[in-house]
């Protein structure tokens, strides 16, 4: 086995680097960003037809981080925002 400079020898190893190894872990990133760069696209498409059937997006995006959360979680930051609002004069 010989080192190839070109990553044809599936054993390729250049400068102590398992070249192949590499190359397929880099592929599999790019390839995993192309899925989520279409997938963003997907959720924004959703938003504006939201938005085109009257609903408000921001409040979306809100109930969609509330139901991410333990329910403990989301109580305390209720109460949180409640009491804020009160010393507040809201």
């Amino acid at each position: 086995m010989t080192d190839d400079m070109t990553g044809h020898n599936s054993d390729a190893a250049v400068g102590g680097i398992a070249a192949d190894r590499l190359r397929s872990i880099i592929e599999r990133v790019e390839r995993l960003e192309e899925e989520r760069k279409a997938l963003s696209g997907d959720i924004k498409d959703i938003f504006s037809e939201a938005k085109s059937a009257g609903f408000d997006v921001k409040v979306i995006k809100q109930i969609i981080r509330l139901r991410k959360q333990e329910p403990a979680e989301a109580e305390e930051q209720e109460t949180l925002l409640d009491i804020y609002r009160r010393a507040l004069g809201m």
